[in-house]
């Protein structure tokens, strides 16, 4: 899944034109962003606030296992998660 700062409607907008096959959260007032740190204060389109790019690998009990918060990488990811055996 992923979260968003934009509202409900545009992240379903997002999910429609981008062929997204995993649910967009909408986090429009960055609680889950700030909580995580990860807040872009004024980036965005307009000077919104924007989410960072991160990924977060959580085990079934939410316990984060591992995190990359640059560019999103599936190898790294996939490699992370095959550890959690």
């Amino acid at each position: 899944m992923a979260i968003s700062a934009d509202s409900p409607e545009e992240s379903r907008d997002l999910i429609r034109k981008a062929g997204l096959s995993y649910p967009l959260l909408s986090d429009g007032k960055a609680e889950a962003i700030r909580h995580y740190d990860l807040l872009c204060p004024g980036a965005g389109v307009d000077g919104r606030d924007i989410g960072g790019t991160a990924e977060f690998l959580l085990d079934p009990s939410g316990t984060v296992r591992w995190r990359s918060l640059n560019e999103a990488n599936a190898e790294k990811f996939v490699e992370a998660a095959k550890t959690l055996n």
